[in-house]
């Protein structure tokens, strides 16, 4: 790809993501849910929340004189919120992740100095990564090894 090529795609990329930025777009329901709701069950609030139902769940205890039933009631109540909580958090991860990785490839692009190889990387195999991490610590040692070898003022 040329650069007049490479760069219509970026300039009609940047103005894609200038539409999207501008529109409220609620097209992705669980998306929008995922983000309110482990925006919200990650505050302080929830977590007194959760302080309080457990406080309330054990001054139940001497009422049920601490039966099976009253101690199945918080663990069929924890085991089921940590169960949906996986799925709201690795949502929530997965949009942030990949938020990232486009912020990161764009300064990618815009910087000239910068490698273009380095775009989308995330998408590599382990032993490609792997790969390219023990490259760059080859050039941090000789970055390092040229520092020493200098003089510092």
């Amino acid at each position: 790809m040329n650069d007049k090529n490479a760069k219509d795609l970026h300039t009609r990329a940047l103005a894609e993501s200038k539409q999207f930025a501008t529109k409220n777009s609620n097209h992705d329901a669980f998306g929008t849910f995922a983000a309110k709701a482990s925006g919200w069950l990650g505050s302080k609030w929830a977590f007194l929340g959760a302080i309080l139902i457990i406080i309330a769940w054990a001054c139940c205890g001497p009422l049920f004189h601490y039966s099976d039933t009253w101690q199945l009631v918080i663990n069929t109540g924890t085991t089921i919120v940590t169960f949906l909580m996986v799925f709201l958090i690795q949502n929530t991860q997965n949009r942030d992740a990949k938020a990232i990785n486009l912020k990161l490839n764009e300064l990618i692009y815009a910087t000239a100095a910068a490698g273009d190889q380095m775009l989308d990387i995330e998408k590599l195999s382990d032993e490609e990564l792997d790969t390219m991490q023990a490259r760059y610590e080859q050039i941090r040692a000789e970055c390092i090894r040229r520092e020493g070898a200098t003089p510092k003022h």
